[in-house]
């Protein structure tokens, strides 16, 4: 185990996913659903070239689950970049983070697993950070919040898909049915909205498949490295380089009650993936 390494992998993570979120938010005059298939579309140069290279086969085993996997995880990201334009970067990426509690949930019903009471404390101590984002920040847009909070369920429902894919895939072939079926997606929906890009978009629109993708490997690698119990609250770590990001850029204001519903948010996820360690411990 490799704990130096794999930190170092995790803060590459959330640099690149955190790019990836900046832009989207500088691609404002673009349509959503054209970010969604150039941000696809830009990976999947990444994933097929990985898999014809080391001869792995594109069709996975449990075909019907990966496309469903695909179908919702490319709708939980379509309802996260639209989101995006309703409100601050580092708000949005907050709140899609409430995604592991909408996955436990799930899990209870689905699963069948069970779910401690102190873990039950901490997505509590979470949703109240959702509260005061909402009820205090007057800066929250409602049609954002509801944009988000769908984006999480369906990711919480994507992390139940993966768990009963196992280890029966290659990674890289979950991943790739995800960027084939978020590109028909977002192509499909773009007939009829297409926005031509600026000269200067273009780039930004390709460099999403780049940022997403590397964000992805390095997770990869870091979870591979090192124990999830250290490694998964870094994670998080891509809400404080989108916040910095969003205010050097964007000149997004934070108030206090934002800040404070965010560190609610963040704590309460954290505290739960301690938890989860120390009971496998």
């Amino acid at each position: 185990m490799d704990v130096r390494n794999a930190i170092k992998f995790m803060i590459l993570s959330t640099m690149a996913f955190a790019c990836m979120n900046v832009v989207v938010k500088y691609l404002d005059n673009v349509n959503t659903y054209q970010i969604v298939f150039f941000r696809s579309l830009g990976s999947l140069f990444f994933t097929f070239g990985y898999l014809l290279k080391n001869k792995i086969p594109l069709i996975g085993n449990k075909n019907k689950l990966l496309i469903l996997r695909s179908v919702v995880g490319a709708t939980s990201m379509l309802f996260f970049f639209m989101s995006v334009k309703y409100l601050s970067v580092g708000t949005a990426v907050s709140l899609r983070y409430t995604a592991p509690i909408f996955a436990a949930i799930f899990a209870v019903f689905i699963l069948k697993e069970q779910i401690k009471t102190l873990q039950w404390l901490f997505f509590v101590v979470s949703f109240i950070g959702v509260l005061i984002l909402k009820g205090i920040d007057n800066q929250m847009d409602t049609t954002g919040l509801l944009l988000v909070i769908i984006a999480a369920m369906l990711s919480g429902l994507v992390y139940i898909m993966i768990n009963q894919i196992g280890q029966s895939e290659h990674p890289v072939v979950v991943v790739n049915y995800f960027m084939v079926t978020a590109m028909i997606l977002g192509g499909v929906l773009s007939i009829g909205n297409w926005v031509t890009p600026t000269g200067n978009e273009w780039p930004l629109l390709f460099s999403l498949g780049v940022f997403g993708y590397f964000g992805q490997i390095y997770m990869t690698k870091a979870f591979q490295t090192a124990s999830t119990n250290i490694i998964a609250p870094l994670k998080y770590v891509e809400v404080v380089f989108t916040v910095l990001l969003g205010i050097t850029l964007f000149n997004e204001v934070y108030t206090f009650w934002s800040l404070f519903g965010m560190v609610l948010i963040i704590s309460g996820l954290v505290l739960n993936v301690w938890y989860k360690g120390k009971l496998k411990q």
